[in-house]
């Protein structure tokens, strides 16, 4: 007996020893300290089930967005000398959403899911699952513009920066979907708001999608409205727009996880989001341009 607990009190100045150690020890390189501090809430996609119909957070989100647009088109539209009336307001409105949706999921299965839609054709029609690329939705939209300037008789650029004050709203509240949904999350961090999401694997990711939701969505409805408050020459509001968006969604890109079947796909580090948004920021730099450089009214007239 006294051999037995002379083994016990040994066994545990080992335990204590070994646990002292390994305390005080530095990490590994490959070794993380993991600290979550914020939990996924877990709201299920669907909001609401009428029988066999269900209503998704996602195309909720969408009619947010839509909607949004369209108050806010009316709201600028009634200043004075904004050129379009209310009528006008609902028909670009109606052909942005068309642009939207076509050309959201159209992008999406050309740059991100042309292999699931060869396997699963029929799949481009399930929208509220997600699978909606922003890029092909601008597409769609600049698309849908050009359409809607031949039967307004405006011209492209008068019509785009009337739009473009609109957008960022809408952006912001999918973006909330896309955190509802519990997709396209970060990357692994040891921050102290990581989260682990459903499907992401055990340990904590950057709310990527709340990090869009904040710079794509809100700080750049707050940059773009403001900016177009007063008069600016023709193509300058398209260009902060382009250019916001472009630099927000590069940025954010560096916590987002890519596309697990796609990776990086330049230089060992550039996503396919950054990619896309590359030609954005330079389009955005060059319709600045060209809008500053052109001559004022006055100085035309003197040239005459």
């Amino acid at each position: 007996m006294a051999r037995q607990r002379q083994w016990l009190r040994m066994t545990k100045s080992l335990t204590e020893t070994e646990a002292t150690w390994q305390q005080s020890r530095p990490a590994k390189p490959d070794r993380v300290n993991i600290h979550p501090m914020l939990t996924f809430p877990n709201i299920d996609p669907v909001a609401l089930s009428l029988g066999p119909v269900k209503i998704h957070w996602y195309g909720i989100m969408y009619l947010v967005a839509f909607s949004a647009a369209w108050w806010l088109g009316k709201r600028r539209a009634r200043q004075p000398d904004s050129g379009w009336n209310a009528e006008q307001i609902s028909d670009v409105i109606f052909y942005g959403a068309i642009g939207t949706v076509l050309g959201g999921r159209i992008g999406y299965t050309l740059f991100y899911g042309f292999s699931s839609f060869l396997a699963d054709p029929v799949s481009i029609l399930r929208i509220w699952e997600g699978g909606m690329s922003f890029h092909g939705g601008l597409l769609g939209v600049l698309v849908a513009m050009w359409l809607f300037g031949r039967k307004s008789k405006k011209s492209f650029f008068e019509i785009t920066d009337f739009i473009a004050p609109l957008v960022p709203f809408g952006i912001g509240a999918v973006r909330f979907a896309n955190f509802i949904n519990g997709e396209l999350w970060g990357r692994v961090t040891t921050s102290q708001w990581g989260m682990v999401f459903p499907g992401g694997g055990p340990l904590p990711r950057h709310p990527s999608q709340l990090y869009e939701m904040f710079l794509e969505g809100v700080l750049l409805f707050i940059v773009v409205w403001i900016y177009s408050a007063k008069p600016r020459p023709r193509m300058a509001v398209s260009g902060v727009f382009a250019l916001g968006y472009g630099s927000f969604r590069f940025f954010v890109e560096f916590f987002r996880q890519p596309d697990a079947h796609m990776g990086f796909v330049a230089f060992d580090w550039m996503s396919q989001g950054q990619m896309l948004s590359t030609p954005l920021i330079i389009l955005g730099i060059v319709l600045l341009v060209l809008a500053y450089k052109k001559p004022k009214p006055e100085e035309k007239k003197k040239a005459t």
